[in-house]
């Protein structure tokens, strides 16, 4: 575990100075990758209590992030996951995909936050919360930015593990769905899985089957230079994945 912990300074700022009670901290999870759902995290976090050791998401270890997030689900006021499908993603393009999600996560809060902030300088929420602040690396300095983190890529990991199981060859129990040696390889031998990304520029570069095409994409679709670069609530057990990719998860805590 790494860094300092992330603070309620952002949040406070927007309840005191400019009257907003009630702040969603949104992260998304899964842009980059080149298979499975995009995901995107909304918290809600009790104004007198906190859990040690929360911290942006890529900052902890899978293991880390496993053990907090039972802790950190039953600590918030409100939570959601939100997914948008690969099928979303290829058919809407990356941007409307992620708004898509971001709605679905906050549509499952139960209940309208006042204002929301959001990792990096895009407004992927608007108008579905009515004030948003935008601020690069708020998932590492935002506590309720760096929960949202933690619980979407939580939901995400254990989908992509879930779908592992039906397409063993690409190995997403361990790449999530992420480009690296082992997933190129697959690729190369398998070609692409029916929860691949099929419209981005990979398809091009390591898929070199002449009868499996990429799909026309959406202009804002990543190019090569990607390439490069509590208790669980609805947990998977029991749930068929393409049911999970569609929706998403809520979770509800009381503070106490």
């Amino acid at each position: 575990m790494r860094g300092r912990p992330p603070t309620r300074l952002l949040e406070r700022t927007l309840r005191d100075d400019h009257g907003f009670d009630l702040v969603v901290g949104v992260d998304e999870v899964g842009r980059g990758a080149w298979a499975g759902p995009l995901a995107v995290g909304a918290a809600i976090v009790p104004l007198d209590r906190r859990v040690n050791g929360v911290r942006d998401s890529k900052l902890l270890s899978e293991r880390d992030r496993e053990r907090l997030f039972d802790r950190v689900a039953g600590w918030c006021v409100s939570w959601g996951v939100g997914f948008a499908s690969e099928t979303e993603c290829d058919e809407l393009g990356m941007s409307a995909a992620q708004k898509l999600a971001a709605t679905r996560a906050i549509d499952q809060l139960g209940v309208e936050p006042d204002a929301a902030v959001v990792d990096g300088r895009w407004d992927f929420v608007s108008p579905r919360v009515g004030h948003v602040e935008r601020k690069v690396r708020a998932d590492a300095t935002c506590l309720p930015v760096a929960a949202a983190s933690i619980l979407a890529k939580v939901s995400r990991d254990r989908v992509m593990r879930s779908l592992a199981e039906n397409y063993p060859h690409w190995s997403f129990d361990t790449n999530k769905g992420y480009p690296c040696p082992v997933h190129k390889a697959a690729l190369g031998g398998y070609g692409p899985s029916v929860i691949h990304r099929r419209s981005w520029v990979f398809m091009d570069n390591y898929v070199p089957w002449t009868g499996v095409r990429r799909l026309p994409g959406r202009d804002d679709q990543p190019t090569l230079f990607d390439i490069g670069s509590g208790e669980p609530v609805r947990q998977l057990v029991g749930q068929p994945a393409h049911e999970l990719v569609h929706g998403g998860w809520v979770g509800e805590a009381v503070a106490g």
